[in-house]
């Protein structure tokens, strides 16, 4: 079973990826492709904030 440390590890790391790939499908105005992925970044935000990780310096997105 993983630690808290190697759940929160990779969840930053998945956020960190995600976010960036929502950045670049929304300037490419691809926006069926980011709406698909905002689950998904809605998620581990609510993961990260409830292991007690303070994403505000790690939110790109900001919504």
């Amino acid at each position: 079973m993983p630690s808290s440390a190697d759940i929160i590890r990779d969840s930053i790391n998945e956020f960190s990826r995600l976010q960036n790939w929502m950045l670049t499908a929304k300037s490419n105005n691809d926006m069926d492709t980011y709406n698909s992925m905002y689950d998904r970044y809605i998620e581990l935000k609510v993961t990260l904030t409830s292991l007690g990780v303070n994403i505000t310096k790690l939110d790109k997105i900001n919504e």
